[in-house]
């Protein structure tokens, strides 16, 4: 009996032993707490996750089945807008020079491409003949002034004569009034003082005759002198030979023979055709700019210097002179230029880019953005065509999304997936669909 009693004692205390936990017990309990909870975690996260995941490729799948379409907004061109045309170079002033004198080239001292300043000597010229023709003026002269002389001698003498017959005639007056000579003697002596006064009258009018001949000569000598100065040709103003047509020995006719043609390369002018819409806004001393392919880095400052004040009924278009500035003479006369007009506008054109456009029977249209990205065709009015953009003059509001380069998925009151188009969109051509 007792030895059962200390049996039980002994299972007692072994059980109370073992009830007692360990510390790696604590710890293993602990972990499986951790991995419970984790699990517990995982299995009510991954479901969850798992849905959005399919609700995401839900609305992907849902976005891939609508037409994908660019669009751009409607925009406002710029208050200043630039119109570029196109332009003509051409020389402010631009001469032929020819021969005054004839005779024989002797020497030349310029060429084509040389640049001369106003009275700079181009060639002289060697003229025999008009030597000749300055000596024989020159005794002409001498001879009418020879003529001259004996004109007056013999006016002085008649005015003597005529004095002398006043005096006879006057005192034989005297003696018939005293009744001492006869009334035939006086109407003798008063006929001779008559014909004196007429013949002074008469030599008179000699001597102004010959003083015209002696003018005459004198200008006849001035003349010929004034064309041996013309021996040495001169430039007329500052420029540049363009041309030269003689070379040294060649026979020069007077005002027919070519001899150099000149052209004033500083300031140059350039003509443009500025068209009806903009033809209002252009004014004399307005700034221009000029801009040629040969120089594409560089912009020529010109002005406006005058217009035409009047529409080519045939072109419907302004004719505009502009003067520009070349003194290094990079610009040459003939050279093709864009001209840059920086116009002001009063009410600025909407713009959108050219290949929006659709041309279809009905009429040009564009593919207009509406609510809930639905697509409108909406009829427009379009303006000037600038390459990659076109001017809308009605249809459109600022801000309107319009599709770029619609295709054939594109239709009236379909819903499509709008994404926007980068900049510089716009430089293909309007579609054309039938």
């Amino acid at each position: 009996m007792h030895a059962e009693i200390d049996e039980l004692k002994r299972q007692l205390a072994q059980s109370h032993k073992a009830a007692r936990p360990s510390s790696s017990t604590v710890r293993n309990l602990v972990l499986l707490a951790a991995i419970v909870l984790i699990g517990a975690f995982v299995i009510g996260y991954l479901p969850r996750h798992r849905r959005q995941l399919q609700l995401v490729a839900e609305a992907d799948t849902q976005k891939e089945a609508l037409p994908e379409v660019s669009f751009v907004p409607v925009t406002r061109a710029a208050v200043m807008g630039n119109l570029i045309l196109p332009g003509s170079i051409q020389a402010v002033t631009e001469a032929p020079v020819l021969a005054r004198a004839e005779g024989f080239v002797n020497k030349r001292y310029v060429d084509i491409g040389d640049r001369v300043a106003a009275g700079q000597v181009l060639a002289e010229i060697e003229a025999p003949d008009l030597d000749q023709q300055v000596r024989q003026a020159q005794a002409s002269l001498q001879q009418s002034r020879a003529d001259l002389e004996r004109a007056t001698a013999a006016l002085e003498q008649a005015k003597v004569n005529e004095s002398v017959a006043k005096i006879t005639a006057g005192r034989w007056s005297n003696l018939v009034r005293e009744g001492i000579a006869s009334k035939q003697e006086n109407d003798l002596y008063q006929g001779q003082y008559q014909a004196q006064m007429a013949n002074v009258r008469a030599l008179d009018r000699a001597m102004a005759a010959v003083r015209s001949s002696v003018d005459a000569a004198q200008a006849n000598v001035d003349r010929i002198t004034d064309l041996k100065s013309y021996l040495k040709v001169k430039a007329p103003f500052a420029g540049v030979i363009t041309l030269r047509n003689v070379d040294v020995g060649a026979l020069v006719n007077s005002g027919n023979t070519l001899l150099f043609r000149i052209a004033q390369t500083n300031p140059l002018r350039t003509y443009v055709n500025v068209p009806q819409s903009s033809a209002s806004d252009v004014h004399v001393g307005q700034i221009a700019k000029l801009s040629t392919s040969d120089l594409p880095d560089r912009k020529f400052p010109g002005s406006v210097a005058r217009t035409a004040n009047s529409l080519d009924p045939a072109t419907r278009t302004l004719l505009v002179e502009i003067h520009v500035a070349n003194p290094d003479g990079k610009l040459m006369p003939g050279m093709y230029a864009q001209v840059d007009l920086n116009l002001p506008r009063k009410d600025p054109p909407l713009l959108m880019p050219s290949d929006t456009l659709v041309v279809r029977p009905e009429g040009t249209l564009v593919a207009v953005l509406g609510p809930e990205n639905v697509v409108h065709f909406q009829r427009i009015t379009v303006g000037r065509d600038f390459g990659d953009r076109i001017e809308v003059l009605s249809g459109l509001t600022e801000g309107q999304k319009v599709i770029v380069n619609p295709n054939d998925s594109v239709q009236e009151g379909v819903k499509v997936h709008p994404i926007a188009a980068p900049e510089g969109a716009g430089a293909k051509r309007p579609v054309t669909q039938r």
